[in-house]
């Protein structure tokens, strides 16, 4: 009789984020530099050379990298011109994971405030596309009053440069 398999391995979420990017080995450098991941599995094909998929954790999730590849349908956002997906990053100390990241080669696109939802927030693009939301939850705020607040902060949103533009 078969051991019975959980359907999540151990150490994953449910969910867990793939990201196609252009240069798999200098993605997996930076994202060490910039929101201190640790590498989990680098998978190379019959080349050596080619790393096919790179398993990153941070903090206490794990996303996946896989190396752009169009014959497969397999386009990052360099090639797309940009990305229609944010990865939210909640960390101990926001100011801090945002000070590293722009020293690992991040790119500021919405600098860090603390918003009415009661994080401390902000967005980054990385040298690769994807665009990073980073936050610290610092403080709490009632269903009532986040409504409130939703209403009261709701208008235009300022025209901001998109992710491709700011990592070109």
């Amino acid at each position: 009789m078969k051991d019975k398999v959980s359907p999540v391995p151990r150490g994953y979420r449910t969910v867990t984020p793939c990201l196609a990017v252009n240069g798999i080995d200098r993605a997996i450098e930076h994202y060490k530099a910039a929101f201190g991941a640790q590498e989990k599995v680098r998978l190379t094909g019959a080349d050596d050379g080619v790393v096919l998929h790179a398993e990153l954790k941070i903090g206490n999730s794990v996303i996946f990298l896989t190396e752009e590849d169009p014959a497969l349908g397999i386009f990052s956002p360099a090639s797309l011109g940009g990305s229609p997906t944010l990865v939210h990053l909640y960390v101990e100390d926001v100011d801090t994971a945002w000070a590293r990241a722009l020293a690992a080669g991040a790119v500021e696109v919405m600098p860090l405030v603390d918003t009415y939802w009661g994080d401390r927030f902000g967005k980054l693009a990385d040298p690769f596309g994807h665009v990073w939301t980073l936050a610290s939850r610092v403080e709490r705020v009632s269903r009532d009053e986040l409504a409130e607040r939703a209403k009261a902060a709701s208008g235009p949103a300022p025209a901001l440069e998109t992710a491709a533009e700011l990592a070109a």
